[in-house]
């Protein structure tokens, strides 16, 4: 049966079967049933699909849901057979109680319409190994996906751990930098408010060809930290290996 026109044997009466059907494959809604669960008259729900529908799909796309029934007095009717997304649009402009209705009945004909699972038939050589076969074929499928989270889960772990490496060598670079190199204001605080220049400082770097190093600053941004053999010929200080 095809959605163009088609003739559905439907009486106004019914809520069977015949109140869902196929139209191309996919599940349809009747507008007589809809009338039906929803306690509107026919004539109603087939002015609110023309209104409503005609506005979103225009007349050649709404006739593609144009059918026609057989009523309570023996005459062909038409109607119209709504798939799942019209017939929601449809009922969106219903008040709450006649929308649960239409969906409620939606869920109930979709759970009728799933295949229901048959056991093979185990008297039957073939049937039963490619039972046997698919369930081995699944049973491999589920430990290979598990196996694969494991391995996932144990590289995850690894790049965690080498991340954790990497940041601890980071962290050992930075401290013997920090005994090596000194700020002006670090070494003042060290050495209880002692003056120091950055010029003189500056000035034996460039003698001794040891250059500064940048380091952060929160005030500054980066400022320069002198080396340790240059605090030791400017000032004859050392720099002391924990801050106190």
């Amino acid at each position: 049966m095809t959605s163009e026109q088609s003739t559905t044997s439907y009486s106004t009466a019914a809520s069977g079967p015949g109140a869902l059907m196929y139209s191309g494959g996919g599940l349809t809604m009747s507008s007589v049933e809809i009338a039906e669960r929803s306690g509107k008259r026919h004539p109603d729900v087939m002015r609110d699909i023309r209104n409503q529908l005609g506005e979103l799909l225009g007349d050649e796309g709404l006739s593609r849901f144009a059918s026609s029934y057989l009523a309570g007095n023996g005459k062909q009717e038409p109607c119209f057979n709504l798939p799942k997304r019209e017939c929601l649009i449809l009922v969106s402009g219903y008040s709450v109680g006649l929308r649960a209705a239409i969906v409620d009945r939606w869920i109930e004909l979709e759970n009728d319409a799933r295949p229901t699972p048959t056991l093979p038939d185990f008297a039957n050589p073939a049937a039963a190994a490619r039972a046997w076969a698919e369930q081995f074929e699944a049973r491999v499928l589920a430990e290979q996906t598990k196996a694969e989270i494991g391995s996932r889960r144990e590289a995850t772990a690894m790049n965690t751990a080498s991340q954790a490496a990497k940041r601890a060598s980071r962290l050992a670079i930075e401290l013997d930098r920090s005994r090596e190199y000194a700020t002006v204001k670090r070494m003042q605080l060290l050495y209880h408010g002692q003056q120091f220049s950055w010029r003189v400082l500056k000035h034996v770097s460039v003698e001794m060809e040891t250059p500064p190093i940048d380091v952060f600053d929160a005030n500054y941004g980066t400022v320069k930290a002198y080396h340790a053999d240059v605090w030791r010929e400017a000032y004859a200080l050392e720099i002391p290996l924990t801050d106190h």
